[in-house]
């Protein structure tokens, strides 16, 4: 019994080790006060309201929630995110690498679009490749 509960104490505490790795949610938002400026000022805000929740979705390997962040990277989501479309093309590459039983051909077809040329160059596409790679491994993957 002992040993059982050290192996989920050992397990906890390496999944806080990966929890720390990760940037703070806070630093992808845009610099906005608010989304008076964007032209869907409604979506903006409702993206800057969710961003948190969704990316600690993300970071915890939760499939609708790495899809939101690699969006809202992607596109900036109205001027709620700052866009990294490197970035967002690497959670495009986690979604398909980590396994989700929900995962689907518009996965692919995602990772196509905003992994391709007309979203970033192939320095960026390596390095998103690279980044992925790093994602997994703080995912536990």
């Amino acid at each position: 019994m002992r040993q059982v509960l050290a192996l989920a104490i050992v397990a906890a505490m390496s999944s806080f080790a990966y929890a720390a790795d990760w940037p703070p949610a806070t630093d992808y938002l845009n610099g906005l006060e608010d989304c008076s400026a964007s032209k869907q000022p409604g979506s903006c805000q409702y993206s800057r309201d969710v961003w948190v929740k969704e990316y600690g979705e993300a970071v915890k390997g939760e499939y609708q929630g790495q899809r939101n962040v690699a969006y809202c990277l992607s596109t900036g989501c109205h001027g709620a995110i700052r866009v990294n479309k490197m970035l967002g093309c690497a959670w495009r590459f986690v979604i398909l690498e980590s396994g989700h039983l929900s995962a689907d051909s518009s996965d692919t077809s995602n990772l196509e679009y905003y992994c391709g040329p007309e979203n970033v160059d192939k320095a960026e596409r390596r390095a998103a490749e690279a980044q992925s790679r790093r994602m997994l491994k703080m995912l536990g993957i």
